[in-house]
């Protein structure tokens, strides 16, 4: 935690930032290790330049002291936030920041508050501080999402071994979370998307049962620990509709494609292009209709984003997904998803799953 607290402050020193104002969050979690309970009540933890402090409802401070050794400043209802804000920002040497940067998860009412507290600041979100040092995992956090990934894979076999004609898409979704469980982790979402379902990139999973030439799509998540999965896989019932192996191969290579540019020193929009491309070309780029991935941490979507216009500079450490799709409405769905965690090399696929179709006969 001191390693981190060390880290935020030079990032803040290098971007002239004051004082970082953080609500209970992910943000917190990662720094700390734990967020108090995040409810209506202000709460915030202040990171000066000289001191950081916490400002803290007295129902959450008992416990709050328990995580930490932080200097807390609680207030009551009865009270109100406002004394106890003034003498935090004293304590971190805050009373006068100029420029401070703000939670962006934050509730607007903390953040509006601390701004009335203040003389005039100017600020900004997380991006050039905490958001900076969370997009690169160390070693411990890289083995956490491994480990992650690889109970993914075997949840992906569970809901591959559910499949058959008449089931429904929320049964193997059961199935999928069993496994989760089984091995301690804690399902985090699930999309199955049979036949035409799955053309709608965030179907919610239902009652619609698998049919004989279905097409079945299926994006999986779940935490053991700190850090999520996320993956996507493609099954087939029977015989393949007209077209599916075609889109599948146009989807396979604009995955390869990415994962051929994604080097250090590469904008995000180039990898974005180089799988958007090939769809493109191809003549389906009307059907893909997202972005082509989203940083992966403690938060399922998080920096970098790996979009059409990102000019992120990507960097060894950062974890993101590859998941171009081909979303055909009305027939099916393709998209393959991968986690990446980019080296000096390139891209360390997270998975060992293979993308190609898993087929039910």
């Amino acid at each position: 935690m001191q390693q981190k607290i060390n880290s935020v402050r030079t990032r803040m020193k290098d971007n002239n930032v004051d004082l970082i104002a953080l609500g209970p969050g992910t943000h917190m979690k990662w720094l700390l290790g734990f967020n108090p309970s995040p409810d209506e009540r202000p709460c915030m933890l202040l990171m000066g330049l000289e001191n950081d402090a916490f400002l803290m409802p007295s129902v959450n401070a008992e416990d709050a002291m328990k995580r930490s050794d932080i200097k807390m400043f609680s207030w009551k209802d009865e009270n109100g936030p406002e004394e106890a804000l003034d003498e935090a920002l004293s304590y971190t040497g805050s009373s006068n920041a100029k420029h401070i940067a703000i939670d962006e998860a934050m509730r607007s009412h903390f953040a509006l508050i601390l701004i009335d507290a203040l003389p005039k600041p100017t600020y900004e979100f997380t991006n050039s501080t905490i958001g900076v040092l969370r997009m690169r995992k160390d070693n411990d956090e890289y083995s956490n999402l491994k480990e992650n990934a690889l109970i993914d894979d075997r949840a992906m076999k569970a809901g591959f071994a559910a499949i058959k004609e008449g089931v429904t898409e929320l049964e193997i979704g059961e199935a999928i979370n069993k496994h989760f469980i089984s091995e301690g982790a804690k399902p985090q979402f699930c999309i199955v998307g049979s036949g035409p379902n799955g053309a709608f990139p965030h179907h919610h999973t239902g009652n619609r049962k698998v049919e004989n030439g279905d097409v079945v799509l299926i994006d999986i998540g779940g935490r053991k620990g700190t850090f999520p999965s996320d993956m996507t896989r493609m099954s087939v019932v029977g015989e393949p509709p007209k077209d599916y192996l075609k889109v599948h191969a146009i989807v396979e290579r604009a995955v390869q494609a990415a994962m051929a540019v994604a080097k250090p020193g590469v904008m995000a929009k180039e990898v974005d292009a180089a799988a958007r491309d090939v769809i493109t070309e191809a003549g389906y780029g009307e059907f893909f209709v997202h972005r082509l991935g989203h940083g992966l941490g403690i938060d399922i979507h998080e920096p970098p984003y790996i979009t059409a216009t990102s000019e992120v500079i990507l960097d060894e450490g950062m974890v993101f997904s590859v998941e171009p799709g081909i979303y055909l409405q009305g027939r099916f769905g393709v998209r393959l998803e991968e986690i990446v965690i980019l080296r000096s090399e390139g891209p360390e696929i997270l998975s060992e799953l293979t993308r190609e179709t898993n087929f039910i006969t």
